[in-house]
């Protein structure tokens, strides 16, 4: 449920001393902005985060105000301030709606319900030999380009295109006011893979009626094929078991040296995968020793964000933030940590629905012998990318009495984690198979929300250990010293100076102004 309550801090300096944060007005972004927030600080220790917008300062609505009034307001406050804080999502979401931040009650209302705004969708599509499976309408005279031709089962359906759609952004760029060929060179030059921002006919009337413009800050991933991934650690004896690195030529933090058997390789924390969140704080700029400082400061429990290389440079093509996720997912029901699931009492096995299953958010063995007919269903994949899940299950067929439907994600083929193989190599296994066939599957809704928690689908998950079934171990890390890598345990506590954060809106000096409080 949309809201757009915000939340209150108050703040107490000592002589001498600042809030600890930066206030700022920037080019292309409205509001007066969090930034540069003092590690240890007040600011930092109430709760602030970077990107915030304040609304309130001892209740006086400011958003309106300009900036230099904003600061006076601040400043005449002495050592204690009130702000009402919105963080930036909401912050963006509220401004495109022109929802009436000085009025915190007013909402969306539908039957006396409060309604979730409609979404745009983030699509993203990789080229098959036959195309992406899509054409592009236009009107002459009007507005708009619209997507016409989709076929059931190309790469535009399943990537979730739909006809009549209409396209708003190619690879992070509005394409509203370019023209039709303009569009189409914009899609060549992507090569094998776009990613588009697109509205339905009743998403798009709802923000044509707000007169609200439409971005990808709204958007939806849910359509995404490869989602980033939620790792909730607990510390062991030795510590969680990682390095965090920064890597020469690349911006942002990584995993290096996962320990085998540790709680981060337990936990689904892979070599190179890239934190984006530390408990919910975005990392996007910030330095090596503030990070690190950060997950100290956890203490035994930790919870990441990550993306490995593929997710992050879907989500670069995008021009959106790994962030657009944690936001959809937050307020979603968390299913069970992996080592809660491996503590969930052994159901009792009796029979339940398509939708109990799913609700259960536990994956499904499927076991089936090859009839006359063969299996009836076909396996399906995209071109390039891991990840295989079921199609055209034949009704009454071998398959469907085993359980297997239409887009369930397939994990395990006879005990063998299959989830980063190829679709060739997922044939092969099937082929060698034989007549009998057991498949460990999940419907792509429980498959996501396990797989972003760092659960992993293993049939554990059923209370079960089936004969064969194994997940792959990681193989054990090259653990040879790279002296032009900085490198740091989380676990280890050496004392650590505390550094001011650097700026991460990267704007020149005459784009923005500031004011330290």
């Amino acid at each position: 449920m949309t809201s757009y309550k915000p939340r209150v801090i108050s703040l107490t300096k000592i002589p001498g001393q600042t809030f600890g944060f930066y206030l700022r007005v920037e080019q292309n972004e409205e509001g007066h902005l969090i930034r540069c927030l003092e590690m240890g600080g007040p600011a930092e220790l109430a709760g602030m985060k970077d990107g915030d917008r304040i609304l309130r300062v001892n209740g006086t609505f400011v958003d309106g105000l300009p900036h230099s009034e904003v600061v006076e307001l601040v400043r005449n406050s002495g050592a204690s301030v009130a702000f009402h804080i919105l963080d930036e999502s909401s912050y963006k979401q509220a401004k495109a709606l022109r929802v009436n931040l000085s009025d915190p009650r007013r909402t969306t209302v539908a039957k006396g319900v409060a309604k979730e705004p409609p979404k745009p969708k983030l699509c993203y599509l990789v080229k098959s030999s036959t195309g992406f499976g899509f054409s592009l309408r236009s009107v002459k005279g009007e507005p708009g380009l619209f997507m016409t031709e989709v076929v059931s089962g190309s790469v535009a359906y399943s990537a979730g295109v739909r006809n009549e759609d209409r396209l708003i952004e190619v690879n992070g760029e509005n394409i509203e006011n370019s023209t039709h060929d303009e569009v189409v060179e914009k899609i060549r030059q992507g090569g094998k893979s776009s990613m588009f921002l697109l509205v339905d006919k009743e998403t798009d009337q709802f923000y044509c009626n707000k007169k609200a413009k439409i971005g990808s800050w709204l958007a939806t991933v849910k359509f995404l094929p490869q989602q980033p991934r939620f790792i909730n650690m607990i510390k062991g004896s030795d510590g969680y078991g990682f390095l965090l690195r920064e890597e020469p030529g690349q911006s942002g933090h990584f995993i290096k040296g996962v320990d085998k058997g540790s709680p981060a390789e337990k936990a689904g924390l892979r070599e190179m995968d890239r934190v984006v969140a530390v408990n919910g704080k975005d990392v996007e700029g910030c330095s090596h020793e503030q990070v690190v400082e950060w997950i100290r400061q956890c203490g035994i429990k930790c919870s990441f964000l990550v993306v490995n290389k593929d997710t992050d440079q879907m989500y670069k093509q995008g021009k959106v933030s790994p962030m657009l996720f944690w936001e959809e997912m937050k307020d979603s029901n968390s299913p069970p940590s992996y080592t809660e699931a491996l503590s969930l009492p052994t159901p009792v096995q009796t029979s339940m629905s398509v939708q109990d299953r799913k609700e259960e958010l536990r994956p499904k063995l499927c076991r089936m012998e090859m009839t006359s007919a063969g299996y009836g269903f076909h396996l399906n994949g995209i071109d390039g990318m891991h990840g295989q899940y079921i199609t055209e299950v034949v009704k009454g067929g071998a398959a469907d009495k085993a359980g297997l439907e239409n887009d369930d994600i397939v994990i395990e083929v006879n005990g063998e984690n299959v989830e980063q193989c190829t679709h060739a190599e997922v044939v092969e296994i099937i082929r060698k198979s034989g007549n009998s066939l057991k498949m460990l599957v999940a419907c792509k809704d429980v498959y996501q929300q396990l797989k972003a928690k760092g659960v992993k689908n293993t049939p554990l998950l059923l209370g079960e250990i089936s004969p064969g079934a194994h997940t792959a171990e990681a193989p054990e890390p090259n653990r040879k010293e790279e002296e032009k890598k900085e490198e740091a345990r989380p676990e280890t506590p050496p004392h650590q100076e505390k550094q001011r954060t650097p700026s991460v809106s990267h704007l020149s000096s005459e784009d923005s102004w500031d004011e330290r409080l």
